[in-house]
């Protein structure tokens, strides 16, 4: 990728390969990863138990055997911009795991913006009444179906919605 930018021309997306089905969400974080998945239309999302993160093999095959379970047609994984759409070190990290997640599994990886989606998790989960031991326990998962409707919407992929798609960044 030629600049910092995640709407560079470098990162467009190619999601017409994408089969219909469903989609699997992770939110990387340093010592857990959230989950989430959509429905086969690609119209609800749903969050599943969040993983501690060990090391990179337990973290594939735990992914891989979600994507089989579920029959996954694509891996979205959250890009942690810089707050001004810079990639920083942890940008660069999501990027490299990404890159091995395609050439570790059957489905196409995608990366998609993920700026403030832990913040907004945090806040719907308050809004609902979550006391803040389970907003703590569920927050990585919701953060990752956050990452996952907004990857849906923008690259158009639900039947009933068709919006911009240049925060999506293709890591194949």
């Amino acid at each position: 990728m030629s600049d910092n930018s995640p709407n560079s021309a470098d990162n467009s997306r190619n999601i017409e390969g994408v089969p219909p089905g469903r989609l699997l969400a992770i939110d990387l974080g340093a010592k857990r990863v959230g989950i989430a998945i959509s429905d086969e239309l690609r119209i609800t999302v749903t969050t599943l138990e969040r993983l501690e993160r060990r090391s990179w093999k337990d973290l594939l095959r735990r992914v891989a055997a979600i994507v089989e379970t579920y029959d996954a047609r694509a891996l979205i994984i959250g890009l942690p911009l810089n707050l001004d759409g810079t990639k920083g070190e942890a940008a660069a990290e999501a990027a490299r795991i990404a890159e091995n997640f395609r050439k570790s599994l059957g489905v196409p990886v995608f990366l998609q913006d993920e700026r403030l989606t832990s913040r907004a998790a945090e806040s719907e989960m308050r809004a609902r009444g979550l006391k803040p031991e389970e907003i703590s326990r569920r927050v990585d998962s919701e953060s990752a179906a956050i990452i996952l409707r907004d990857f849906i919407v923008q690259t158009g992929m639900s039947p009933a919605v068709r919006e911009d798609s240049s925060s999506v960044i293709d890591a194949n």
